[in-house]
């Protein structure tokens, strides 16, 4: 089926999120890049310029982004007329932030945003394509409150949760009273490199500022309801996490220990996760993995080096599921991070919202 394809701005795209987003929007069936957007330092000059050495990813620049000049991310109304929607992953402050997907929202340009600084937003969606979709209906609150048409602000949640949060979520009918979570998380999760980053090489950081409040709060509003055009986070389980920087490229990995109040069986848990489907697989959207969560009898399994390319990066991997003497169960989980938790989630949602009749 070929579809009118909507023009798209990324905007912060010299980071490392920004360049992921233009590889996967290159040859996109849905979508064009017709601008490119980032900070005054880098605006009026042509992308390749703008970009220098600093490209991050193995897959060489497209040629077809390095003439394009790089507008000033600080003029939405100068960005408007080129584009019909917007991906924001901008590296500023939280209210900087906020104020910037605003004002694009108010110029009329629906925001698909990588950045935490609206995740709170209580009539702002914060989307996993497969598990809560139902939370787009807070889309038509928020015009209301910002006064538009069409605009309006998507976010995504944060990158290490979804090494988990998709294993647990059909699992949800049997009363999760209690997790812990350890989430070994790459490198490229900070926006460097070993290049950049040569002090990650053979070292491991326990601590990663911010990380382990969203952890453990986050996974709540996914799994929440929308009341009166406000997305209300759920009551339980009880989350406690830590997250840990190793010597990675990509893939966060996670530690999972469950306590259930009516406990399932193994088998019912592997059928679940199996039989796990969402919307994007239903309407086989370009970037939607076949197979939403694959698990691995292997006791090695999954890997980062691996396993993370999975579904080009857009699958869940878990594996060594098994009785716990303390919770009723553990397991392994791993997400692809700047693909499934970044970029590739954004364009995920973008592909949904497109479908859904929700970019116009």
């Amino acid at each position: 089926m070929e579809f009118k394809k909507k023009r798209c701005c990324v905007i912060g795209a010299t980071g490392m999120v920004g360049q992921r987003l233009l590889l996967l929007l290159d040859g996109h069936p849905y979508f064009e890049v017709t601008a490119l957007a980032a900070s005054a330092r880098s605006a009026g000059q042509k992308y390749s310029d703008a970009i220098g050495g600093r490209w991050k990813l193995k897959t060489p620049m497209p040629e077809r982004y390095a003439e394009m000049t790089v507008m000033d991310a600080a003029f939405p109304e100068k960005i408007a007329p080129l584009c019909d929607f917007v991906f924001c992953a901008v590296n500023l402050g939280k209210e900087e932030v906020k104020a910037m997907e605003e004002a694009f929202a108010k110029c009329e340009l629906p925001v698909i945003s990588n950045n935490s600084a609206n995740r709170w937003t209580p009539d702002v969606p914060m989307i996993i394509p497969e598990i809560n979709p139902g939370h787009l209906e807070a889309v038509a609150f928020q015009k209301k409150r910002l006064g538009t048409r069409r605009g309006f602000i998507v976010t995504k949640p944060n990158c290490s949760i979804q090494s988990y949060v998709p294993m647990l979520t059909p699992l949800l009918g049997f009363g999760i009273k209690e997790v812990v979570a350890t989430t070994y998380q790459a490198i490229s999760g900070a926006g460097k490199t070993f290049r950049e980053w040569p002090e990650m090489t053979d070292n491991v950081i326990p601590y990663i500022g911010g990380e382990e409040e969203k952890s453990e709060q986050e996974p709540l509003r996914i799994w929440g309801r929308v009341e009166n055009g406000q997305i209300v986070k759920a009551d339980a389980p009880l989350i406690t996490t830590q997250c840990i920087r190793v010597p990675v490229t990509d893939g966060h990995t996670a530690a999972v220990f469950v306590k259930f109040e009516k406990r399932p069986e193994k088998e019912e848990i592997l059928k679940l996760w199996r039989d796990f489907r969402g919307i994007p697989q239903k309407l086989d959207l370009p970037h939607a993995p076949k197979q939403f969560i694959t698990y691995f009898d292997e006791n090695d399994r999954p890997q980062c080096g691996v396993d993370r390319e999975i579904y080009g990066g857009m699958g869940i991997t878990a594996g060594r599921l098994r009785e716990d003497p303390l919770f009723d169960y553990k397991f392994v989980g791993l997400s692809h991070n700047t693909l499934r938790g970044a970029a590739g989630g954004s364009v995920l949602t973008a592909e949904l919202l497109f479908r859904l009749g929700l970019l116009g």
